[in-house]
């Protein structure tokens, strides 16, 4: 049965279904249907509606019965995307090749994993992303209106540059204080806001466990940051590469109400995540890479065998980088995991990776050792399962806020050590155990304590953080909880981390 809400005009057969200017075209065989909801046909005209937009944002998320996990992908590249022309909301764009290549590498990334429910954009970028991943699951499709792209009004299909030369201030303002630009006396980015959050209301509250959801980027950007409560100002954040797929997983409290909600993975690419590129839109020579220390133990004192072979894993992921120091923990695990990157690093030229040798800066950090304060807590492992998500909401008090005061000071010397001047372009890789990184994580993005069981990270994963602004400016987190390097022993991006009666 085909449902479509509210009442809109509909063939079966046909090869389009319409919306007002938006063509799309579609397979006749899908099984999906269409939601077009009231946050998508009139947005905020006036500072009132602006007022109930920015409250509709902020109430609770509705309770869910049972522990659910979103899969958010971007759409493939398309020709939009390759002309550098401002898309927005606008359907004239189509898949390239290339982005017809990156969806079928995401499908062949979640090929294994047994969604309940798609819910997709309906501009056809975004919807044959949809239906190239969704492949021949039988599983419902909902195609909704809210999950299309920021509307950017007068500025969609304009070249970047001639962006500039009609709006010349406004478009400035686009650039560089996103969540306050205004056009056609619309705010694009509070608009959004309010639209990605209603979208979490229909999602959480669909009849499902495990759903995938295929946008845009600057919409997929809204559903994340909404989901962990960060505002506009967070835009341009948490980036959003063509086909990356970000994971978020919702848990219910015993006493009801709204769920935990986790980033478990941020943007995991088709191609790998260290090559050169922009980080939102913007170059980059300021990096700094968090590298867990491969040991699942949480006193690695030596390191593991399985850590060993997933410190050689990062290693090589790391070679097509040019990294220029190596801080670490003292802990032995992270020292080896530091002593193997750089051991890689120094034989680039050997191994074809560069003309030269490299020459790699190492130290120790006491700022990185967070492990001692862990095991200081009173509770066992079985009261607290180590690295699943939301583990560190399971310490004490006092646990959790060492961590946080420690973290701060390793923050601190980390940017310090990115922010040499005589070095233009600098990349450091700091080694430490998942808790030190997912503090890390809180800092960059100026948060407090409260949000560590926010974020997610596994044992030989790695998170990047860019400095398009330098290291003055805010880090834009370019992904997190990246682990296809460690090939066998890598994590499964939909595969459950929590007990398997809750997911």
């Amino acid at each position: 049965m085909l449902s479509v809400t509210p009442p809109l005009l509909l063939h079966r057969n046909s090869t389009l279904f319409f919306f007002p200017s938006f063509p799309i075209r579609t397979r006749p065989p899908s099984p999906f249907r269409i939601s077009r909801c009231s946050s998508g046909l009139q947005e905020a005209k006036d500072a009132d509606q602006l007022r109930s937009d920015e409250l509709s944002a902020s109430s609770p998320f509705p309770a869910v019965k049972a522990a659910k996990r979103v899969v958010l992908v971007r759409h493939g590249q398309s020709t939009w995307n390759e002309e550098g022309r401002i898309q927005g909301s606008s359907n004239f764009s189509v898949l390239t090749k290339k982005g017809e290549a990156q969806a079928q590498t995401s499908r062949q990334m979640l090929i294994g994993d047994a969604f309940d429910v798609c819910f997709a954009s309906p501009l056809a970028r975004s919807k044959r992303t949809a239906e190239i991943i969704w492949d021949t699951r039988k599983e419902e499709m909902i195609l909704d209106f809210d999950l299309r792209e920021i509307d950017l009004y007068s500025f969609q299909g304009l070249l970047k540059h001639e962006g500039k030369e009609k709006f010349g201030a406004a478009f400035q303002k686009w650039q560089v204080d996103a969540p306050n630009f205004s056009i056609d006396d619309h705010y694009p980015v509070r608009e959004l806001w309010a639209r990605a959050r209603s979208c979490w209301t229909r999602i959480l509250l669909h009849e499902s466990r495990s759903v995938l959801v295929v946008a845009h980027n600057a919409v997929n950007q809204a559903l994340l940051a909404t989901a962990i409560g960060l505002g506009t100002e967070y835009f341009r954040t948490l980036v959003q590469s063509n086909c990356g797929v970000s994971v978020l997983d919702f848990t219910p409290r015993a006493e009801g109400g709204p769920p935990y909600i986790c980033l478990n993975r941020l943007n995991q690419t088709p191609s790998s995540p260290i090559e050169a590129g922009s980080s939102g839109g913007r170059k980059t020579s300021k990096r700094i890479i968090l590298v867990c220390h491969g040991s699942t133990q949480i006193n690695a004192e030596p390191m593991d065998m399985l850590g060993v072979i997933k410190a050689q894993k990062i290693a090589e992921l790391l070679l097509d980088l040019k990294v220029n120091s190596i801080v670490s923990s003292p802990k032995e695990a992270c020292v080896e995991t530091a002593i193997a990157i750089s051991r890689v690093q120094e034989a680039a030229d050997c191994l074809g990776a560069d003309s030269v040798p490299r020459s790699v800066e190492m130290k120790q950090m006491e700022n990185l050792d967070v492990e001692n304060i862990l095991q200081k807590s009173n509770k066992n492992e079985m009261e607290i399962p180590r690295l699943q998500p939301s583990w560190l909401n399971g310490f004490e008090d006092r646990v959790v806020e060492a961590v946080w005061d420690q973290s701060e000071k390793a923050w601190q010397s980390l940017l310090e050590e990115v922010a040499d001047e005589a070095a233009p372009e600098k990349v450091v890789v700091a080694v430490g155990h998942p808790a030190l990184h997912i503090a890390l994580l809180g800092h960059c993005l100026n948060l407090t304590k409260e949000w560590l069981g926010s974020f997610h990270l596994d044992a030989g994963s790695i998170s990047i953080i860019d400095f398009p602004d330098g290291p003055s400016g805010r880090g834009v987190i370019r992904c997190t909880n990246y682990t296809a390097h460690l090939g066998r022993w890598s994590i499964p991006i939909t595969k459950s981390t929590v007990n398997d009666k809750n997911i």
